[in-house]
């Protein structure tokens, strides 16, 4: 296509854009419509998403993180659903609302939220974090390392941030203490019978197990299978096994089961994490790359200082390095560094409407059934 052909579509455009000011002043105009706007900027880390809140969201009370995170589950869940929902969301999206630390250490605080609830921890969203902290200025940039911390409901976490010309090229934390809470536990789970996994703890609690245990061939199992078994297991587990997290009672709480193929450490390794009420995690799933750590480590099938490739459905890898054992309220107790790397893919503003009877977001049902009155 030479240029003259391309004449009548850019004169169409230059004539958008000189009404645009027009546009955007009606749109500016209209404050009794908007009940609210928010901003936000939009990351993925190996294809899972994160929206990072920017404004518009209100000040948190309490002292410390996990305050927070209950005044904001308590009085400020319709900006979750917002953000999070449909349809300004999906089933898969995952939100990070940055307030301000109660660790003097820490640069920021951040909220974890999904398309059920707040978890405790993420490690996809905090590897994405750490590129955002430097690029807007929270911290000095530094070549060839930038360290800062973060702090999450589940504590303290050290990043490490890779530079090279200005630019953040890849991104490690270092994990809160990490730990197996239960290994080769027998339950018996609906449609699938005794059924024996690991649960282990990485910033939150995961069952963890290959597919085969299911009967079911990692990789040429439609993912649907999958996602159905291990969510029937999350199931069985939330009802009959009491967890406990030595520091915090908000912490004991299985967020979910991660499906592996057979590989054995220091292998490579694929999984599946399916959390909350069957979302599925397009990364490797950083705090379940910790967990997994936890437990390969605690198996004596790999030591402080090997690293081991973990991948997703995405096919995009995370690290996992266990940097030191611990002396700690429970055994076997690590910290691990997990590494990727965050990019952008958008930003905005989000207008919600008062009139709006979809106002704060709704959930695609299943059956028309669940819609009408």
């Amino acid at each position: 296509m030479i240029l003259h052909d391309l004449a009548p579509g850019l004169k169409a455009v230059q004539a958008s854009v000189q009404h645009m000011p027009i546009i955007m002043g009606l749109m500016k105009g209209t404050k009794r419509m908007a009940e609210m706007r928010l901003g936000y900027t939009d990351m993925h880390t190996a294809g899972e998403p994160v929206r990072i809140v920017t404004s518009g969201y209100p000040t948190l009370s309490g002292q410390t993180i996990l305050e927070r995170r209950r005044d904001a589950k308590a009085h400020y869940d319709h900006f979750r659903r917002a953000m999070n929902f449909e349809p300004r969301g999906h089933a898969g999206m995952y939100g990070v609302i940055p307030v301000p630390p109660s660790h003097p250490e820490a640069v920021i605080g951040v909220l974890f939220t999904h398309y059920e609830g707040y978890s405790t921890m993420c490690g996809h969203a905090t590897i994405a974090i750490g590129r955002w902290v430097i690029d807007q200025g929270l911290v000095p940039k530094v070549e060839p390392v930038t360290r800062f911390a973060i702090e999450a409901p589940c504590g303290l976490l050290r990043l490490a941030c890779n530079v090279e010309k200005g630019e953040v090229t890849r991104v490690i934390f270092e994990s809160v203490p990490a730990f197996p809470f239960a290994r080769d536990l027998v339950v018996d789970v609906p449609g699938h019978g005794k059924i024996m996994t690991d649960i282990s703890y990485g910033g939150a609690f995961y069952c963890i197990l290959p597919a085969s245990r299911f009967g079911l061939d990692f990789f040429t199992t439609h993912t649907d299978q999958l996602v159905l078994a291990a969510a029937a297991l999350t199931d069985t587990v939330r009802a009959s096994v009491k967890l406990h997290h030595p520091e915090a009672e908000d912490l004991g709480f299985l967020y979910g089961t991660i499906v592996t193929d057979d590989a054995n450490a220091p292998d490579e390794s694929w999984n599946l994490c399916v959390f909350a009420e069957g979302q599925i995690d397009r990364s490797p799933t950083g705090s379940g790359v910790t967990a997994r750590m936890a437990l390969d480590h605690a198996k004596g099938q790999i030591k402080p200082g090997q690293t081991r490739l973990f991948r997703g459905i995405s096919g995009e890898p995370f690290t996992g390095n266990v940097k030191c054992t611990l002396a700690y309220a429970v055994k076997d107790a690590v910290t691990i560094e997990v590494g990727g790397q965050g990019y952008y893919a958008g930003e905005g503003h989000f207008l919600i409407e008062d009139k709006d009877p979809l106002a704060h977001g709704f959930k695609l049902a299943t059956r028309f059934g669940d819609v009408r009155p």
